[in-house]
C-alpha cells in the first residue's frame, strides 16, 4: 500500500472547544496516529490554526497543520487579509484555489498565480486545487487535488475510474507532483481511490469535521 497524503479541511467549521474535542480524541489515538503509514495534514478555521498548532505539539502528535488559504499579498496594509509570511509561523502547508474559494469569491487564475507564487516563496507547501484537466497549475506547487465542482460536499463523488483519467492525464504534465482526489470522500469509498496508482492521496472535508469519521476513514487504509 501507497504511504497517502491525507488532507483534512474543516472549512469555516468549529469553534475553539470543538477544537480541543477533537484533539483530546486525537490524543487517545497517538499510537495510531504517530504510526499512520502515511502523512496526515488538517486545515483548520484562521483564528484557531494556532491553538491546533500548539496542541500538535503539546501532545507530540505526527500530524501537520495547514492552512486553507493565503493572501496574494505580502506583509502590508491589506486589511483583512493573512500573509504567507504569517501563515508560515503556523503551518507547513496551504490550500489555494479551492472549489468553494474559487465559486464564492469569484478567484481567478491571475489572483491564485499570485497567492501560489508567495506562498512557494516563504517555504509553505502548495496544495492546489483544480475543477478539470483545462485548470491551470503553477509553477511553485507541490500538489495539485482534482475536485469536481459538483462533487464537493454534495455526497456524488466523481467514479475512481474517472478520477484517475483525469488526475493520470495531469500527471503526464506535472510527473513531479503529488495528486490529491477530493470531493465526497468516505471511509467506504476512500480505497477506491487510493487504490488507483496516479491517486497519491485524498482532501477531505466532512470526513475530517468529527475525529471519529476520520479516524474510521483513516483505519479503512491500514
Amino acid at each position: 500500500m501507497k504511504r497517502p497524503l491525507i488532507v483534512g479541511n474543516w472549512k469555516s467549521n468549529k469553534t475553539s472547544a470543538e477544537v480541543l474535542s477533537w484533539m483530546k480524541d486525537a490524543g487517545e489515538e497517538k499510537v495510531f496516529i504517530n504510526q499512520f503509514p502515511g502523512q496526515i495534514v488538517i486545515c483548520p478555521p484562521y483564528p484557531y490554526i494556532d491553538l491546533f498548532s500548539s496542541e500538535v505539539k503539546k501532545q507530540n502528535l505526527r500530524i501537520a497543520v495547514g492552512a486553507q488559504d493565503v493572501s496574494p499579498f505580502e506583509l502590508g496594509a491589506f486589511t483583512g487579509e493573512v500573509a504567507a509570511e504569517q501563515v508560515k509561523e503556523y503551518a507547513s502547508f496551504v490550500i489555494i484555489g479551492h472549489t468553494e474559494r474559487r465559486k464564492y469569491f469569484l478567484e481567478s487564475d491571475e489572483l491564485l498565480l499570485k497567492k501560489a507564487a508567495h506562498a512557494k516563496q516563504v517555504g509553505l507547501s502548495v496544495i492546489y486545487c483544480i475543477n478539470d484537466e483545462d485548470t491551470h497549475i503553477p509553477d511553485g506547487v507541490d500538489v495539485f487535488s482534482y475536485e469536481p465542482t459538483w462533487a464537493i460536499g454534495s455526497g456524488k463523488p466523481d467514479t475512481p475510474e474517472h478520477a484517475a483519467l483525469v488526475i493520470n492525464n495531469l500527471k503526464k504534465l506535472h510527473p513531479t507532483l503529488l495528486s490529491l482526489y477530493g470531493g465526497s470522500v468516505t471511509k467506504d469509498n476512500v480505497l477506491s481511490y487510493l487504490s488507483q496508482k496516479c491517486i497519491d492521496g485524498v482532501l477531505l472535508g466532512g470526513a475530517s469535521l468529527e475525529f471519529e469519521s476520520f479516524f474510521s476513514l483513516l483505519q479503512a487504509l491500514t
